[in-house]
């Protein structure tokens, strides 16, 4: 009788969990409390939700870890995980092609993007008259070397792991570690220097707003990426990854590789090709 009732497939047939529920109560706290500060009101509402959604996230996570290590996870629903993170990072990647367009819209089409800030036109000039932007090959350049460094070394720790090296994985997601706060601080330093601002009353514009938009939120994955990694590096400390089985350092090393990309094409877009028509009218 009870062989009538084993499992005949591959497939993961998830148990009741709380945490959909719980995951979109902290969220409808979290969106109501934003509307409400942006309307005057104390943070604390807005705040909560935020807590709520990362104890969800945390919890959540620890059973996806918890069902792994108990076997759940065959190779069948680990194709479907990688499928599952493909989707997320082309998700994201449309995120960015929105602040390209942005910045490509506003700097091919500079007169109409001038006057729709309200400020002076300066006959379709790129960037507009009076910014002083970035040098790409002092900071921005520097930065990208310590990103395509840590490139290298989370590729690193990932044949290391594949190849049963728990050294080499463990310093590998160091490195890489180390190099992500590196290029956070640097960027930070970056922002607190620039001679332009985010938004026109604080004497910004629409080059301020797109260039904040675009690195500020790539800045803000490299963060969320780091964290992904550090959790990562905690976990190979307790040997919960194994050579066959550990999509959860993959996906990481995933969406570092994504990070390193788009940086680049910041790089090459916003820093180098944004910053050459300040050198013509100069």
């Amino acid at each position: 009788m009870a062989d009538s009732h084993a499992k005949q497939h591959d497939y993961h047939l998830v148990e009741p969990s709380p945490w959909p529920v719980v995951g979109a109560t902290a969220t409808f706290i979290l969106a109501v409390g934003a509307i409400m500060w942006m309307h005057g009101a104390q943070p604390w509402i807005m705040l909560l939700g935020v807590l709520g959604v990362l104890y969800t996230m945390f919890m959540w996570w620890r059973d996806v870890v918890f069902e792994a290590h108990r076997g759940d996870h065959t190779r069948i629903v680990q194709l479907h995980l990688r499928y599952g993170m493909i989707l997320f990072i082309a998700s994201e990647v449309m995120f960015f092609v929105a602040w390209f367009w942005a910045f490509f819209d506003a700097s091919l089409y500079s007169n109409e993007a001038i006057q729709a800030s309200r400020l002076a036109v300066t006959g379709g000039q790129w960037p507009p008259k009076g910014i002083e932007v970035f040098n790409p090959y002092h900071l921005p350049l520097l930065n990208t070397l310590i990103l395509l460094t840590s490139g290298t070394t989370v590729t690193w720790a990932h044949h290391s792991l594949i190849h049963n090296d728990r050294r080499g994985l463990i310093w590998g997601l160091a490195l890489t570690i180390l190099l992500g706060m590196l290029f956070t601080s640097i960027q930070a330093y970056e922002y607190a220097h620039a001679a332009f601002a985010f938004s026109r009353n604080s004497g910004g514009n629409i080059y301020g707003s797109t260039f904040f938009m675009a690195t500020g939120f790539h800045g803000f994955h490299v963060i969320i990426g780091t964290i992904f990694l550090i959790v990562c590096f905690f976990r190979a400390l307790a040997g919960h990854f194994r050579p066959d089985q550990h999509f959860g350092f993959e996906a990481a090393a995933w969406y570092w590789h994504f990070v390193d990309v788009i940086w680049l094409f910041l790089f090459a877009c916003i820093y180098v090709w944004g910053s050459a028509g300040a050198s013509i009218h100069e």
